[in-house]
């Protein structure tokens, strides 16, 4: 693209997502970060500076998933580049897990892919070019105890990235997922020493990743250099996992 490309990333105010923000707008691309809150928002808008803007976004909610994007796409452009980094857990053992639980992680780490998708694809068909690029897990792959329902939500993230490749690659825009293994973010920093080290005991490479890592491999999915890969999900876990 000749043109510059505005970006969307959400649940950019911190870790992974504050990362994939900040490279996409090192790389050139107006960027358009979402939180949940005002003060998320105005926080990724002091961040990215003048090429960029923070949105109060619920990928939860019909509603606002419309709104914000209308209103981004007046004051950036509609996007052309998509990263669905927004998400929740809400762990516990199914046997203690409640209903509303298990619908809180499916209504925003699947239903908000959906919402945010079918929001932005018609733009990216009549630019005839687009990337989406959605987060997967390695517990998608794995599983692990305690995180049935979100497990659950980042394998149909998978499934759902493959059914839509194929939907819109005549089209010139590829649908990737990207599943980090464990990450230092604020989440990871609040693992106990014990159980840090029977981690990295379980990783090839003896470390956490860094959200940066995830960052450049996004970046590259947002180029028109990737224009070749579709319907992949590509793990970055240092090797946690092979597969």
């Amino acid at each position: 693209m000749t043109t510059k490309v505005t970006a969307l990333v959400t649940g950019a105010s911190r870790g992974i997502g504050a990362a994939i923000a900040d490279s996409l707008l090192e790389a050139g691309y107006r960027v358009a970060g979402t939180a949940t809150s005002q003060a998320g928002a105005d926080a990724i808008s002091e961040r990215l500076g003048s090429e960029g803007a923070g949105f109060v976004l619920d990928v939860a909610d019909d509603a606002s998933v419309t709104a914000a994007c209308d209103v981004i796409a007046a004051g950036l452009g509609e996007p052309l580049v998509v990263v669905n980094n927004a998400g929740i857990t809400r762990d516990n053992l199914l046997l203690r897990m409640k209903p509303e639980e298990w619908d809180a992680v499916m209504q925003t780490n699947v239903g908000g892919l959906y919402r945010l998708c079918r929001r932005v694809v018609r733009p990216m068909m009549k630019a005839r070019f687009g990337r989406i690029i959605n987060l997967s897990s390695v517990i998608a792959r794995m599983g692990n105890g305690g995180q049935s329902n979100y497990a659950a939500s980042k394998g149909a993230v998978e499934a759902f990235t493959r059914s839509l490749a194929q939907e819109l690659g005549s089209r010139s825009i590829t649908v990737n997922a990207v599943a980090p293994g464990f990450i230092e973010t604020e989440m990871t920093a609040k693992i106990g020493e014990a159980q840090r080290d029977a981690l990295l005991a379980g990783i090839a490479v003896g470390r956490l990743g860094q959200a940066q890592e995830v960052a450049a491999l996004v970046r590259f999915l947002a180029s028109e250099e990737a224009g070749y890969i579709t319907g992949e999900t590509i793990h970055i876990n240092g090797g946690l996992y092979f597969g």
